[in-house]
């Protein structure tokens, strides 16, 4: 049987991820200065304005307001007639510490209040998280959203290297990939939308993006003569970022996960730190999932962990192979209980998440980049 799925991904300079790299910015800031930093930090932008809220508990002092702005610098926004500029634009800043009764929770786990062994704070909250690997891809992602994520970094570097020289930081890339038999056959089409300069002819345009973009990502042997190509299908693109549309912090969960192909918690990541198991649990269930198919115990594989707030165990484990699985998946939970500290305080410790290395996980998902600790494969 032949079906078609479709995954996309969004440039940095996207609204809602120049609003994700802005919080995740200030959380490497502080995280810099002081490890144990409680950060949940949440950016809105629109229209040459910038608002910072939410709670930071911390003992170092950092320049927010110096923070954003090298951060819209970076992506590239520098004109407040067509996005938003980095010199010009208001900031807001409205933050405040963390809640003292979630504090409460997290600070000492439950477990530990009853007198269990446990050296770990409590989950920050409730909540479910997802992680998924599978074999379509060299790094155990699946194919739409591998190759939506690769044309909307090349989209990006062609900008930045000046390639095409009058492209602009926003930008959104989808990709419709046909699968036989769940395996991966061809693209069968793929759809790209870039902010751009108003003199540029719309078919100079196109004929760069699919040259220079599109087959320089796509391999030959997927692209056929039915592939379609939807190249700036509104006839143009010139205000863009936060200018055309407003931006928000957590808005694109799926890009940021696994384009839709595996299910999702609802939990975002970017501007929290690793105390909050929304973004530190989802890593970790990432990790164990790429390694049970690294492993050879599955070709797919899809973990499910969930939390309460202030206590430091997972409440559940789910673990479904899609019945690609070569031992049970009864023994495969065993094995992850068995081999793994899932309270907050373990997953941090194991994977390192106390490092200002979320400005780095921001664009083009949070999963599948071999320099990320929850990538790395190792023998289960």
């Amino acid at each position: 049987m032949k079906r078609l799925f479709t995954s996309e991904s969004v440039t940095e300079g996207h609204p809602d991820k120049l609003c994700d790299y802005i919080s995740d910015s200030i959380l490497d800031s502080f995280l810099q200065k002081d490890k144990n930093a409680r950060v949940a930090c949440e950016t809105v932008a629109g229209k040459g304005e910038i608002f910072i809220a939410g709670e930071i508990t911390s003992n170092a002092e950092v320049d927010i307001e110096n923070v954003v702005r090298q951060a819209i610098k970076e992506i590239g926004y520098d004109n407040s007639e067509l996005d938003i500029d980095y010199r010009t634009c208001k900031i807001r800043v409205s933050l405040s510490k963390q809640s003292p009764d979630i504090a409460l929770g997290v600070d000492k786990s439950l477990e530990t209040k009853q007198g269990e062994n446990i050296e770990s704070e409590g989950a920050g909250d409730q909540g479910l998280m997802f992680g998924f690997a599978c074999d379509e891809t060299e790094e155990l992602m699946p194919l739409p959203i591998s190759l939506a994520h690769k044309l909307s970094k090349r989209l990006t570097e062609v900008r930045k290297n000046n390639i095409i020289n009058y492209l602009r930081p926003d930008g959104k890339v989808q990709v419709t990939v046909e699968y036989e038999d769940g395996e991966p056959l061809r693209v069968d089409t793929v759809v790209v939308s870039t902010q751009h300069n108003a003199d540029v002819d719309l078919e100079i345009l196109k004929k760069d993006i699919k040259e220079r973009v599109i087959k320089a990502v796509v391999p030959e042997k997927l692209l056929d003569e039915k592939t379609r190509y939807f190249i700036n299908p509104t006839g143009r693109f010139v205000i863009g970022g936060p200018l055309g549309d407003s931006g928000l912090t957590g808005r694109k969960i799926i890009v940021d996960t696994y384009g839709g192909y595996a299910r999702h918690g609802g939990g975002a990541f970017s501007g929290k730190d690793a105390t909050k198991v929304d973004r530190s649990a989802a890593y970790m269930a990432r990790f164990i999932a790429k390694n049970i198919v690294a492993n050879g115990y599955a070709k797919k594989c899809e973990i499910q962990f969930a939390y309460s707030i202030g206590v430091a165990k997972p409440v559940s484990i789910y673990v479904d192979t899609f019945r690609t699985n070569t031992i049970p998946e009864e023994e495969i939970v065993k094995k992850i209980e068995n081999t793994f500290d899932l309270t907050p305080r373990g997953i941090i410790n194991y994977l390192k998440l106390q490092e200002p290395i979320y400005r780095k996980t921001t664009n083009y998902g949070h999963f599948g980049k071999k320099d990320l600790p929850w990538e790395k494969i190792i023998k289960i």
